[in-house]
């Protein structure tokens, strides 16, 4: 419980206390937006690391060289944990911006942050404003600013590891617009951290695998029109070969 309040108190403090941060990145955005999000996605990796120290949480990465240099892609991952987005930012290089639910955008000064690290606010009700923020990933993708999305669209309460939810057929549809390569993601033991045991906070090792790249417009045809299908199946096939590694 303890760890729990740290970590709580310190997010509480960095959103409450830096808003002249804020300020001053909005100043600096004004006539270098390329500094700006240089250091906006340098402080937020400081603080993702931060919490994650606080959390006693150990992090193996694998596959860290499947992910082109200087090249932005689209992540796609699956979903068990508030802390998969923590480690996905901690173990990634260069701009990277989140796929989140519009609800967010309720929430002062983490909206801000968000937006200032590029994320994009899918209204999962609204079809024609789903396409808009599609068509916005599409341009920060070709701007060099890569996105990570989450096809179950929620986070995914099986204890199986292996029974992820049905993909969004819709969410490949930035890296088929932009032609940028899609990097499948597996993660295990991000749940055991929190999300088992709430509201407690349990040190943990967890494992986050980078997959090799994807090219959807080279994907067969049949498999091209059920790409979220396709990819679903690849990220089973990363979780399957990780618990079987764990077993051995």
């Amino acid at each position: 419980m303890i760890r729990f309040i740290i970590l709580a108190t310190t997010l509480f403090l960095f959103l409450g206390l830096g808003s002249p941060l804020l300020l001053y990145e909005w100043v600096l955005g004004k006539s270098n937006p390329q500094a700006r999000d240089r250091q906006c996605v340098a402080i937020v990796r400081f603080m993702f690391g931060l919490l994650l120290k606080i959390s006693g949480t150990k992090v193996s990465v694998e596959g860290r060289e499947n992910i082109p240099e200087g090249q932005a892609v689209l992540y796609v991952g699956n979903h068990t944990s508030y802390f998969d987005i923590l480690i996905g930012y901690t173990t990634t290089k260069g701009l990277l911006g989140f796929v989140a639910k519009k609800e967010m955008l309720r929430y002062p000064f983490l909206k801000n942050w968000m937006e200032y690290v590029h994320c994009l606010f899918l209204d999962r009700e609204n079809l024609k404003e789903g396409l808009k923020t599609i068509l916005t990933g599409v341009e920060k993708v070709k701007a060099g600013i890569s996105i990570w999305i989450f096809p179950e669209g929620t986070r995914n309460e099986n204890t199986e590891l292996t029974k992820l939810l049905p993909f969004k057929e819709g969410s490949l549809k930035i890296a088929e617009k932009s032609g940028c390569p899609v990097i499948p993601v597996a993660m295990v033991g991000n749940a055991d951290i929190f999300e088992k045991h709430i509201p407690f906070i349990r040190k943990r090792s967890v494992r986050i695998r980078y997959g090799e790249p994807i090219m959807v417009k080279e994907l067969p045809k049949e498999l091209k029109k059920k790409s979220g299908a396709y990819l679903r199946e690849v990220i089973i096939g990363m979780l399957k070969e990780m618990e079987d590694e764990a077993a051995s």
